[in-house]
Formats: C-alpha cells, structure tokens, sequence
C-alpha cells in the first residue's frame, strides 16, 4: 500500500468540505434541516475549523492524504520541540477500515519513537476509531466531555 501526501492548497477546498461533512452526516441526519441549511452550516463549521487550526497551530502540516494518485483524506500535524500532535485524520468513508489510518498511524509511532516526542490527538468518545487508538498504546489523559485527550509515549530505545 502506496501511502503519499502533499500539501493542501485552495483547490483542494471542495474535496476537503465534503471530506468534513462526511464525520457530521450522523448529526445532520438528525436535524429537520433542509439540503440548503445542511450545506450552509457544514460551509460555516468546516471555516471555522480550518481558521481555527491555521492560527492556533502555525507552522503545521496540512496534508492531503493520496493513495494510488487519488485524494481519500486529509492529515493535519504540528510537530513541537515535544510532541507530535494529530490535529486532524479523517479519511473518505470509502477507505475506511481498510487498515490505511492505521498504517499511517503506525508510521507516526515510528517516528514519535525515533524522535522521542510524545503523539498526542483528540478523538470524540463516540467514535469508533477510539479503539483503533487505544489498540495502538493511547492513553486517555483528559476528558473534556466533547472530547478525549489521548497520549502515546514514545517507546524508550534498546
């Protein structure tokens, strides 16, 4: 499995909506909204998140996740003197479960090992890819009730 990146440019905007309102479909579901108010929240939310991750987070990486020359994702990294922190993995449902998170997250591990940072993320407690973090090492450091805080310690060289 071929696993690339590269980085996210305003072209990459459509792809990266549809990629946000594919983790808000559950929610969206539940509303009486119609196509049109679905849309315009979705627009204003993924702004609002995408503002928010540029300035709280300057100098990270804002990779568009390819496999075999097609975009399935994206991977948002700010790598600090300390951490490497996942701001971000979400992958289009149809490469879900097909063991490519955790392909790249198994390479996040090498790299948190090799350069002994901690590899930190926040995951909704609902979801279900909080049993891939924890079958990986993750420990929950902190419970914000919207959120868990999860930690990996780099494993300590032989």
């Amino acid at each position: 499995m071929k696993i690339n990146f590269r980085p996210v440019s305003k072209s990459d905007f459509p792809f990266l909506k549809r990629l946000y309102r594919s983790t808000r479909e559950n929610e969206l579901d539940n509303t009486d909204w119609d196509e049109e108010q679905k849309d315009k929240f979705i627009e204003f939310q993924f702004n609002a998140q995408h503002s928010h991750y540029t300035i709280s987070f300057k100098g990270a990486d804002f990779l568009i996740i390819v496999l075999n020359r097609k975009d399935i994702g994206r991977l948002y990294l700010w790598r600090t003197e300390n951490q490497i922190l996942i701001i971000d993995i979400t992958l289009s449902e149809k490469y879900r479960g097909k063991a490519i998170g955790t392909k790249i997250l198994t390479d996040l591990i090498e790299e948190s090992n090799k350069t002994e940072k901690k590899l930190n993320l926040h995951v909704d407690p609902k979801n279900p890819v909080l049993k891939l973090y924890e079958r990986l090492g993750f420990k929950k450091t902190e419970d914000t009730w919207v959120y868990f805080f999860m930690e990996r310690i780099p494993e300590k060289k032989a």
